[in-house]
């Protein structure tokens, strides 16, 4: 497939893409079309690895925007992997040029338990 142009571009978590991925599987079956081998791949990724629902995810992501040193990219990243602890927050943060405070990853930490919820 070659693409010629980019028409939009929007990050999505991984429960968001199940999501529509999922509706997109139901659409093709109801009109009698086969799903591709790759898109089935992906589908099954998606459903394997999303722990929590596209709308629980997008809140997650809304949430953590509201904070300081939130960057979209991480954001959907945390609601992608819902860490556990701090340590593996700092991992995350592992590249960025400044480090987050005790109080500031146990608020990130608070919002995903919510989302899991």
């Amino acid at each position: 497939m070659i693409v010629k142009e980019v028409l939009n571009e929007e990050l999505l978590t991984l429960a968001e893409v199940k999501d529509i991925l999922t509706a997109i599987a139901e659409e093709r079956r109801e009109k009698g079309i086969e799903v591709s081998y790759s898109f089935r791949k992906a589908l099954n990724h998606a459903e394997q690895f999303s722990r929590i629902s596209g709308v629980k995810s997008r809140e997650l992501v809304n949430k953590l925007l509201e904070l300081e040193k939130m960057k979209p990219v991480i954001a959907v990243r945390i609601a992608d992997i819902l860490p556990q602890s701090r340590d593996e927050l700092r991992s995350i943060y592992a590249k960025e040029k400044y480090t987050l405070s005790n109080e500031e990853l146990d608020q990130i930490l608070d919002y995903v338990f919510a989302a899991m919820e």
